[in-house]
C-alpha cells in the first residue's frame, strides 16, 4: 500500500469526528467497497464498530491517489448503510 498523508483538514475531522487513525488505515486498507467521488477523489468504504458510540457504522474515507501516496482529504462516519451501501 502507498504511504498515507493527511490534509489539514482530514486530521481536524478525525479529532472532531472521534474516529481513530487505526480505523482509517483499516478502511483504507482492507475496504468493503470503494465508490467514485468527484474526480480524481474515491470514497473508501467499510463497516466497523464504533467504540465511542457502542454500535457499528459506516466509515466513509475521501481518498486522492497519486502515484506515490494515497491523501485522506476527509472522513465521515454514519449509521445510514442503505444510503451509501446501495440497501434499505
Amino acid at each position: 500500500m502507498k504511504p498515507i498523508r493527511w490534509t489539514p483538514h482530514a486530521r481536524k475531522k478525525i479529532a472532531s469526528r472521534e474516529v481513530s487513525e487505526v480505523e482509517v488505515e483499516q478502511t483504507i486498507a482492507r475496504p468493503d467497497s470503494i465508490v467514485p467521488g468527484r474526480l480524481p477523489r474515491r470514497i473508501f468504504m467499510r463497516r466497523y464498530f464504533d467504540e465511542v458510540l457502542q454500535t457499528q457504522m459506516l466509515l466513509r474515507v475521501v481518498i486522492e491517489e497519486t502515484d506515490t501516496e494515497m491523501a485522506v482529504v476527509t472522513l465521515y462516519k454514519t449509521s445510514k448503510f442503505g444510503k451509501y451501501e446501495g440497501g434499505p
